[in-house]
């Protein structure tokens, strides 16, 4: 009776375990679920392609032969460093609104291509207070000797290479010599890089009278190039992937002028007497390069004040007088 149990039972429990093994060997052998993603997921919100080139690109009004594949290749070059490198060339963008206002109208009185704004960037980033290693400074890069050629006043405690609007006038002269000299405002702008002497020594050893036949130097080499593609970029931001706010963009500083015909003996008392900091005195007036300022000459300089600082001691003039 027992032995009938137990064989009864045994065959009931390899029963329940062949059921539990058959369904495990379907379940394992079915096919695998497909997981469906959404396509919008899956797509990156960033990312890095080559950019179409300009089909026509002219500097200053000269067109460059970008049908050639080695001018092409060159621009092309500049146009995907300054897009991808993307912090210099936002500020690029916002710096420009402050400082293309002040440089237009110079160029345009003094006969010099709009275009010439953008070497000044390209130059400089658009810092005031830009060096070189070579010891050419300011939003123009002038060296010591070629500033004091075109007239600015170059010294201990007064650099005119700072001064934005009367280097940029010297640029013009400078620009309005070479362009007089080659016929070629795109030679103008490799001669301001390179010096006239180095362009003239390539364009005699290589015999062309063209910037693009030129083999030249990285910096000289990459110079127009990288101009022609700040200037499209800066032209068309949108394009390229800028895109700036207006509220974010530096704006014009509103400032005064203020007449000074003796020497300052400190302008950190001249500034709080002015109502105004050391420190912005000095931002927007770099062209003065010591914490005071001798002019034995009797010279009349003209700085630049906070209109706001200006007003209120107006003001207070006012308000004096009144009183008396």
């Amino acid at each position: 009776m027992k032995a009938s149990f137990f064989t009864k039972l045994l065959s009931v429990s390899l029963a329940v375990i062949a059921i539990i093994m058959v369904s495990q060997l379907f379940i394992h052998s079915s096919e695998p679920a497909v997981i469906i993603e959404d396509e919008s997921s899956s797509e990156s919100s960033y990312a890095i392609s080559s950019l179409d080139i300009p089909t026509a690109i002219n500097f200053a009004g000269e067109q460059a032969p970008i049908s050639r594949y080695d001018v092409k290749e060159s621009f092309d070059r500049e146009l995907l460093v300054n897009t991808y490198w993307q912090s210099q060339t936002i500020l690029f963008i916002k710096r420009a609104n402050r400082y293309f206002p002040i440089i237009e109208p110079i160029l345009k009185e003094q006969g010099i291509p709009d275009d010439f704004k953008y070497l000044s960037l390209i130059e400089s980033n658009f810092m005031p207070r830009a060096k070189s290693p070579a010891g050419a400074v300011g939003l123009w890069q002038f060296m010591r000797a070629t500033a004091r050629e075109y007239g600015l006043e170059v010294t201990k405690e007064v650099d005119e290479r700072y001064h934005i609007e009367k280097s940029t006038v010297a640029a013009c002269k400078y620009l309005k010599k070479m362009h007089d000299y080659y016929g070629s405002w795109t030679l103008a702008a490799a001669a301001y890089n390179a010096g006239r002497t180095g362009v003239n020594r390539q364009l005699d050893r290589q015999k062309t009278k063209s910037y693009y036949d030129l083999l030249l130097g990285e910096e000289t080499g990459r110079y127009v190039y990288r101009i022609l593609a700040i200037k499209e970029i800066l032209s068309h931001p949108e394009i390229y992937g800028f895109h700036v706010k207006n509220e974010d963009l530096y704006p014009g500083i509103q400032t005064s002028s203020i007449e000074v015909k003796t020497g300052v003996k400190n302008f950190a008392d001249f500034a709080i007497e002015h109502g105004t900091t050391y420190k912005e005195l000095k931002d927007l007036n770099p062209w003065l390069r010591e914490a005071y300022l001798t002019n034995s000459s009797k010279k009349t300089y003209v700085l630049d004040l906070p209109s706001n600082s200006v007003q209120s001691i107006n003001k207070n003039l006012t308000s004096d007088k009144d009183s008396i």
